[in-house]
């Protein structure tokens, strides 16, 4: 079986709706979820639940761990109990078959290579471009009706980022869109993926919300920390 058949196989396994919701479920959490915690969640019985979460670990789109409850430990604490997690696992599926990310890969590697400046140099030009693009594009867009935040979330969003707020306000990313090559030439790519958001919030009209590269372990490079204003505000 072909790399391109047996990512076939594994994304089929999502036709499944209710396969689909538990998938989805799980991956917009930031822990680990239980059985019951996912059954209840989706409105279906536990059973039901863990049949079809197993069946998503067996095709390697979720991980499963076993872990007690916190603040439970010790003798009597009873057996640890049976959670899942998104897999770190990418899936891609093209027909015919396509090979864009050897393409990508040549590329950064020409980019990284050139030691004068001038590849880094328009790389990071023609991402802040594009993220201007798509930030004056959701600027536009019914989300911007509702203040800053729906509009850079929805924006984040399309792109992949999955875009979250720590306790502090920071806006984080559960994902990085371009991991494999950030694992390649993180220097190269990590720059460029800040290059293509500080665009996107100049499109948005975002002047004082300023992204750093701020990265954490499973998730994007890429940080941008709470802006003097409410950013619930048209802004």
């Amino acid at each position: 079986m072909t790399r391109n058949e047996a990512d076939l196989a594994s994304v089929s396994c999502l036709d499944d709706p209710v396969r689909g919701r538990l998938y989805a479920f799980v991956c917009a959490r930031r822990d680990p979820v239980g059985r019951d915690e996912a059954a209840g969640a989706v409105g279906i019985g536990r059973a039901l639940a863990v049949y079809h979460l197993d069946k998503l670990v067996e095709a390697g789109l979720l991980t499963a761990s076993y872990r007690r409850p916190p603040g439970r430990g010790g003798p009597g604490a009873g057996r640890p109990a049976k959670v899942y997690a998104r897999s770190s696992a990418e899936f891609v599926v093209t027909v015919p078959a396509r090979e864009y990310e050897l393409a990508a890969r040549l590329l950064i590697q020409a980019v990284a290579a050139d030691r004068g400046g001038q590849a880094p140099a328009a790389l990071h030009e023609a991402a802040w471009k594009l993220g201007a693009d798509l930030g004056r594009r959701h600027q536009a867009g019914p989300a911007q009706g509702n203040g800053l935040r729906p509009a850079l979330r929805a924006a984040l969003s399309e792109q992949g980022y999955e875009p979250w707020h720590d306790d502090a306000g920071t806006v984080r990313m559960r994902n990085c869109p371009f991991r494999r090559l950030a694992e390649l030439e993180p220097e190269v790519i990590c720059h460029m993926n800040l290059a293509l958001i500080q665009g996107l919030l100049a499109g948005l009209g975002a002047d004082d919300l300023n992204p750093v590269l701020d990265p954490e372990p499973g998730h994007c490079c890429a940080a941008i920390p709470v802006a003097a204003h409410d950013m619930n505000g048209t802004s």
